[in-house]
């Protein structure tokens, strides 16, 4: 697994329940992306596995527990200067709560069209959500 020089690794995580997905506002303070909806997460730190980066996250940002994921990621957004990998997580105990208020402001359940009306972190970060959210077409 080669690590490009310089570039952020970093691991998200999409919370579904009910057809929603929850969403945190970026605090206006932040280096990166300020200002914007994303989806929960963080680094991976020196000598952590990417799983266990997200069980971690989720803890600190989101005060709630969840399972060391055992599939992979659902998407991966490469860039200059960030790597970074999001699951799709339906399980966790807890009550999500903005447990970083240094690193976010607000926290949403948002359905698709709340989700577009939302100024998000990244453009790819859209139609992940709308292959999430949309409901198979059932086969006739």
């Amino acid at each position: 697994m080669g690590n490009t020089e310089g570039r952020a690794e970093i691991v998200t995580a999409v919370l579904r329940q009910h057809g929603r997905v929850l969403l945190v506002h970026r605090s206006p303070q932040r280096q990166a992306f300020p200002n914007l909806w994303g989806f929960p997460g963080g680094h991976i730190d020196p000598g952590e596995g990417a799983e266990q980066a997200l069980v971690r996250e989720l803890a600190e940002e989101l005060d709630i527990g969840v399972a060391r994921p055992t599939d992979g990621p659902v998407a991966v957004i490469d860039g200059d200067e960030l790597h970074l990998r999001v699951w799709l997580i339906e399980a966790w105990t807890g009550i999500p709560t903005n447990a970083a208020p240094e690193e976010h402001d607000d926290l949403i359940w948002a359905d698709l069209d709340q989700a577009r009306s939302l100024d998000l972190a990244h453009p790819e970060y859209y139609p992940l959500l709308t292959d999430l959210l949309t409901e198979p077409k059932s086969a006739k």
